[in-house]
């Protein structure tokens, strides 16, 4: 087995590298004073195709896998950016994979090529008030067709709902 990493990757963390030095720890720590999103950052990030690394290249991704999405994070939460770049890119390049794997041809071609742009930041929500840290104790429930009351019945039994602090800024995927 050979352990040498592929010379692609390397380029991608140099070119990543790039990104983040123009971002020093003044603006992370401005950002974080202030509770701030790093929308430059962000921006910057979109820019360079880095956002979607990991979509397909025939709806404006980079075609690439996981692990150069993970060596994307990587670099970014090592330059100095930490955690505050890392979570703010990371659901917006891990996030879609499940649409990219089984999403609708519509569903594909309506947000993916948004969001590798940078257009759509994606964002998702694991708790609800009652349940915190344990998702296991959520009430919201989805129900194939088959298990419902009716054909008319909704697909979602809901539980109480919370908005987000990155809910003013989304739109719900449809």
């Amino acid at each position: 087995m050979d352990f040498a990493e592929d010379p692609d990757h390397q380029l991608i963390r140099e070119a990543v590298r790039e990104v983040c030095a123009r971002f020093p720890d003044e603006y992370w720590a401005e950002l974080d004073q202030s509770h701030t999103f790093p929308w430059e950052f962000y921006a910057a990030m979109a820019k360079g195709g880095w956002i979607g690394i990991a979509i397909p290249a025939g709806y404006g991704g980079g075609g690439r896998g996981i692990t150069e999405a993970s060596i994307v994070l990587e670099e970014v939460a090592a330059s100095g950016a930490c955690m505050n770049g890392a979570s703010s890119i990371h659901l917006s390049i891990f996030g879609m994979h499940p649409v990219v794997r089984h999403g609708s041809e519509e569903l594909k071609q309506r947000y993916l090529p948004r969001v590798a742009a940078g257009d759509l930041h994606v964002a998702f929500g694991v708790t609800e008030p009652d349940a915190g840290l344990d998702t296991t104790a959520t009430r919201t429930r989805a129900a194939p067709p088959s298990a419902r009351k009716s054909a008319s019945s909704e697909p979602v039994t809901p539980a109480e709902t919370t908005r987000t602090s990155r809910a003013r800024y989304g739109e719900a995927l449809r």
